[in-house]
């Protein structure tokens, strides 16, 4: 599958910021996009037990579960372990964090990206999936 550039808001440009942490930029061996149009960005993200991302930064996200999967997510507001089964569809707010396959399986997700204002950070902070 071919790489594509880093996501780009609807509404305008992206600060310098929010394209360092893309991880469609900081994490190319993990992330890919499948998808991209002024409303959305879809990506694909796999990994392998073990395998660590650095720092990188979502907007506001659905995110859908191909496989079950086990990860630490880190971030300024702590640490928090995720378990997930396949086919789970969840919230995933704005949040920069690394993470950390902490399972015994692949991971396999897709991430449906919110552009434009509805992608507004969440008012506090916060880690993972809600």
């Amino acid at each position: 599958m071919a790489r594509r550039r880093p996501w780009t808001r609807g509404t305008g440009p992206r600060t310098v910021r929010e394209v360092a942490l893309d991880p469609v930029v900081t994490n190319p061996d993990h992330y890919s996009v499948v998808l991209e149009n002024a409303l959305v960005r879809v990506l694909q993200y796999v990994d392998e037990p073990g395998d660590r991302t650095t720092p990188h930064v979502h907007p506001d996200s659905v995110m859908l579960t191909q496989s079950a999967f086990r990860r630490r997510l880190s971030g300024s507001q702590g640490e928090r372990d995720v378990e997930l089964p396949a086919g789970a569809v969840v919230w995933l707010p704005a949040q920069e964090h690394t993470g950390e396959n902490i399972g015994e399986t692949p991971t396999r997700v897709v991430l449906v990206e919110i552009k434009g204002s509805a992608a507004a950070p969440a008012a506090g902070p916060v880690l993972g999936p809600e």
